[in-house]
């Protein structure tokens, strides 16, 4: 009887992952970008 809300809570959890998944992609490339544009401008 617990199955519908084992999926929902599957579900919430996958989508906090893929969330999460993408804030540290995005600070990842932040940073990377942060380096590219220090050399570039640092000449």
């Amino acid at each position: 009887m617990t199955a519908p809300r084992d999926n929902h809570d599957l579900a919430q959890r996958r989508k906090g992952a893929v969330r999460t998944a993408w804030v540290v992609g995005a600070i990842a490339l932040l940073v990377y970008v942060g380096f590219i544009l220090s050399g570039v401008l640092g000449r």
